[in-house]
């Protein structure tokens, strides 16, 4: 009944050393891929669950499914009662989440391992016969719920729509990351029940999961309970991967937003690459050099010499479909977004010009190694081991993906992290931000 692949990966050492997570992957005939990894330390059970569908998925116009969906999945479904998924995963002892982003779906449960039938039981309902249980009347509530959470977090939220507004001039109107994952108002408000239905019959289907079990167990009584509890949920239509499109941007765009704020803050982007490429790799370790920790570059440079910032950070953001790389500051009291931009970009231009030294990629190497195998001393839960093969299973078809993505960190070269710069973080390219007290817009970077 299964195809099977039993592949194992390894346990942590020194730096860049070899990863080993023993692991079992399973496809059932419905095309659910079963990944199964035991681990016997304490009486637990991760129940991991990806579902390969984010705000990515959807359409102009449409915006806001995949993080409802987040929602009403704890509404109910045919044999399990509203509330009840909660209830009955709490009053086991355990405890469960979820979340959701331009690519994925997640849900997991965490609990003792007598227990794994139960949550078995819950996530095979939801995935098999949620619609039998869907009405307009949890529609609009939950609906009701994300338009405040909307509010909350992004509308009334200090700095909140920084983000909206930087995806909506990195992307165009029709790219897939153009829009906010929890959506518009007005999206939310337009959204009918036979819309969501559809949405849910097209994405939450068996052959566009992946279900990761870890912890004490037994794997040949694991494949016995999702057999029984998934094997009869119908497959799906294929559904076509998604492409990459990174946009093209020739010009700079400076925006000013007025916001109930005390301090100005600056937010500078440029799109960048895909995940599991080479040059996410470089442009992860760059933007550790440049902002992680006191000594770093834009650290030293703006809150300690020169005094203007209270902070900064950079990341990159690379994701299935696109990246963007990020730089972000507070002023001080009394200082401008001017100044602040010209000691980043004067700080972008030596790394460009003279590249960075041995040390500080080390030092970046060594500090990405160290977050990725924390990460993985936890069992499940958000970034744990039954995450990351999860995540690996999803994106590049290989839940043992570990040394193969640790090895894109190892070679990175100081000229690989000269190259990035030069290629991706043009002075002709970017979209600046500034996002200053109302009424304050002499503050703003230009």
């Amino acid at each position: 009944m299964f195809k099977q692949i039993i592949l194992s990966i390894i346990m942590l050492s020194t730096v860049f050393s070899q990863v080993n997570i023993k692991f079992e992957k399973h496809i059932l005939p419905n095309g659910l891929n079963l990944i199964i990894h035991e681990d016997h330390s304490i009486p637990i059970v991760s129940v991991n669950l990806w579902y390969h569908v984010g705000s990515g998925r959807e359409k102009q116009g449409k915006s806001g499914f995949a993080h409802l969906f987040e929602h009403m999945l704890f509404q109910g479904s045919k044999n399990v009662e509203k509330g009840n998924h909660f209830k009955l995963i709490q009053d086991a002892g355990g405890t469960l989440n979820g979340s959701t982003n331009t690519d994925r779906t997640n849900y997991w449960e965490i609990l003792p391992s007598n227990f794994l039938e139960l949550a078995l039981y819950l996530e095979s309902d939801r995935m098999g016969f949620l619609l039998d249980a869907m009405t307009q009347e949890k529609l609009d509530n939950q609906r009701d719920v994300v338009k405040n959470e909307r509010r909350q977090n992004y509308e009334n939220q200090p700095y909140g729509l920084a983000s909206k507004i930087i995806n909506e001039n990195l992307y165009p109107p029709e790219h897939p990351y153009h829009w906010l994952t929890i959506g518009t108002q007005e999206d939310l408000s337009n959204a009918t029940l036979e819309d969501v239905m559809e949405f849910f019959k097209k994405y939450y289907v068996p052959n566009n999961a992946s279900l990761c079990i870890g912890g004490d167990i037994n794997p040949k009584e694991v494949k016995k309970l999702v057999e029984k509890y998934f094997g009869e949920i119908p497959r799906g239509n294929e559904i076509e991967k998604m492409k990459p499109w990174i946009p093209v941007l020739n010009e700079n765009k400076y925006l000013t937003m007025e916001d109930n704020v005390k301090l100005p803050r600056i937010y500078i982007n440029w799109l960048t690459v895909q995940h599991f490429t080479d040059d996410e790799a470089a442009l992860d370790l760059l933007a550790t050099i440049l902002s992680r920790g006191k000594n770093s570059r834009l650290y030293k440079s703006l809150v300690y010499e020169k005094k203007i910032a209270q902070d900064v950070s950079a990341y990159n953001n690379s994701a299935e479909v696109s990246g963007s790389f990020g730089i972000v500051s507070t002023a001080k009291q009394g200082a401008s977004l001017k100044e602040i931009e010209e000691v980043i970009n004067n700080e972008l231009e030596k790394v460009k010009l003279e590249g960075v030294s041995e040390k500080e990629l080390e030092l970046a190497k060594n500090e990405t190694e160290a977050n990725f195998i924390y990460r993985l001393q936890s069992l499940g839960g958000f970034g744990g081991r039954t995450d990351q093969l999860n995540r690996y299973n999803i994106f590049v078809g290989d839940p043992g993906y570990f040394n193969k993505d640790l090895e894109r960190y190892k070679k990175v070269s100081v000229e690989d992290i000269k190259r990035v710069a030069n290629v991706y973080l043009k002075q002709n390219g970017k979209v600046v931000l500034s996002a200053v007290p109302r009424g304050k817009t002499e503050l703003k970077a230009q």
